[in-house]
């Protein structure tokens, strides 16, 4: 029973899709179906109910789904220790401008107690790259905020925030408990610089063209707000500061935090699988 199948196997047992594993791994589907057919006759026993409505999992697949993450965490670890030891235990992550999340704080002191040898790089950047350097190949992992361009990305939801629109105290609309939108057309906002990625920028902007002031980095925005009266789209639970307050907008999608990362580039590096997973239970917690 190899690792790699085993690694296939849970791939397909937590997408319950054979299509949507093979593409989380980055292979065919057809031999992924063989190799999850060859793990049954070893086993002599079919993991996984096939039918027209989709895939679920036999009571022995449930066994081995709990059996086999463990085994492939053990693998991993085995691997960032021997890395670690070899002095080569090293991942950067990209972090996307004011970084209080407390999820980020959960992730750290989780990460550092399961590999306390692993050194990680942090890359702090500004709102003007939600990637913090993932497409330039300066990170190995991004901790950020959806939507931007996925290209070549593999992207995991962990958390999804509502959005409110920060406005000066002293606002017209400072004393409602929401608004829409189209309240704030006529109103100018502060803007990305027109490089910004285009999904990233209009997502800000309300789905919108907008005029006004061009901010790269939070505070920007807050002071852009406080000096000259524009709006824009804020965290609906963040302290926006002395003078500033901050709206729920209705019709506004949450903010995504995600985690990303380079396709295929999991496959070989333990110390990425493992960030991902200690993230994904940091922020379920």
């Amino acid at each position: 029973m190899e690792l790699r199948t085993l690694r296939y196997f849970v791939a397909v047992a937590e997408e319950l899709h054979f299509g949507r594993a093979a593409a989380r791994l980055h292979m065919s589907q057809p031999p992924l179906s063989r190799a999850v057919r060859g793990l049954e006759a070893e086993i002599g026993s079919a993991l996984f109910k096939r039918s027209s409505a989709g895939v679920a999992l036999t009571p022995v697949g449930t066994v081995l789904l709990g059996e086999a993450r463990a085994l492939l965490d053990q693998g991993d670890k085995l691997r960032v220790r021997v890395a670690a030891a070899a002095g080569t235990a090293v991942l950067t992550v990209g972090l996307l401008g004011d970084s209080t999340d407390p999820g980020v704080t959960r992730l750290a002191r989780a990460y550092r107690d399961r590999h306390p040898g692993v050194e990680i790089r942090i890359r702090e950047t500004d709102l003007t790259d939600p990637t913090c350097g993932l497409h330039a190949g300066l990170v190995d992992v991004a901790l950020t905020r959806a939507p931007f361009d996925e290209t070549g990305l593999v992207v995991r939801e962990l958390r999804a925030d509502p959005v409110g629109a920060l406005l000066r105290a002293d606002d017209p609309l400072a004393g409602r408990e929401s608004l829409k939108l189209a309240e704030l057309a006529d109103r100018r906002w502060f803007r990305f610089p027109e490089d910004t990625d285009r999904l990233w920028q209009s997502y800000w902007n309300g789905g919108e063209e907008r005029e006004g002031p061009v901010v790269r980095a939070v505070q920007e925005c807050r002071q852009m707000v406080l000096w000259n009266g524009t709006v824009g789209m804020t965290l609906a639970d963040h302290d926006p500061g002395d003078g500033l307050t901050v709206v729920s907008v209705e019709d506004m999608p949450p903010s995504r935090v995600v985690l990303a990362w380079k396709e295929r580039e999991a496959d070989g590096n333990p110390l990425l699988r493992s960030f991902v997973r200690v993230a994904l239970d940091a922020y379920r917690a």
